[in-house]
C-alpha cells in the first residue's frame, strides 16, 4: 500500500505542480506585452496569458491531491514527525501561500487591465513592472518546489542510503 500511495503522491506532484510552475513562469511574458506591441498582435498575447492563468487556477485545485497523498504516504511510512518532512510541509505551505495570495491574484490583476486600446506609456510601464514582480515571485515559488523535491529525494537521516 505504501508504494501505491507514494506512486500516487509523485504522479500527482508531477502532473499538477509541473504545469503550474511552467504556466506561471510563462504568464508574465505574455501579460506584459500590451495590444499592438511586440512581434504579433497583442490580442493573441492576452488570450495566451488568460489560458496560462486558467491552467494555474485549475491545476491549483487538482493539486490538493499532492499533500493528501503525501500525508497518507507519510503516515504509512511513520515519518510524519521527521524534520525533513516537516520542513517539506513548511516549504509546501509557503509555496501554496505564494500561489494563492500573490501569483493568482497578480495574474488576475494583469488580465483585468484594459487591452482593447493601446495604453499610454505610463500604463505600459506599470504593466511591465507588475509583470516583472510577478515573474520574481513565480521564481521564488519555483525555488520552493525545488527545495521540496530535494528534501523528498535526499531525506536527511534516511536509511535508504541516498
Amino acid at each position: 500500500m505504501t508504494k501505491f500511495l507514494l506512486s500516487l503522491h509523485v504522479l500527482a506532484a508531477i502532473l499538477t505542480v509541473g504545469p503550474i510552475t511552467v504556466a506561471a513562469s510563462m504568464f508574465p511574458r505574455y501579460a506584459r506585452t500590451p495590444a499592438g506591441d511586440g512581434d504579433g498582435p497583442g490580442e493573441g498575447n492576452g488570450r495566451t496569458a488568460a489560458f496560462l492563468h486558467r491552467i494555474c487556477r485549475g491545476y491549483t485545485v487538482v493539486g490538493l491531491a499532492v499533500p493528501v497523498f503525501g500525508a497518507a504516504t507519510g503516515a504509512q511510512l511513520g515519518v510524519l514527525t521527521d524534520a525533513w518532512l516537516l520542513a517539506s510541509v513548511g516549504l509546501t505551505a509557503a509555496a501554496a501561500a505564494l500561489l494563492l495570495i500573490v501569483i493568482l491574484p497578480g495574474q488576475q490583476r494583469l488580465l483585468a487591465l484594459p487591452t482593447d486600446e493601446v495604453p499610454d506609456g505610463g500604463a505600459v510601464e506599470m504593466m511591465r513592472a507588475s509583470a516583472a514582480r510577478l515573474s520574481m515571485t513565480t521564481g521564488i515559488f519555483n525555488l520552493l518546489w525545488t527545495a521540496v523535491v530535494v528534501l523528498m529525494i535526499v531525506r536527511p537521516g534516511s536509511t535508504t542510503g541516498a
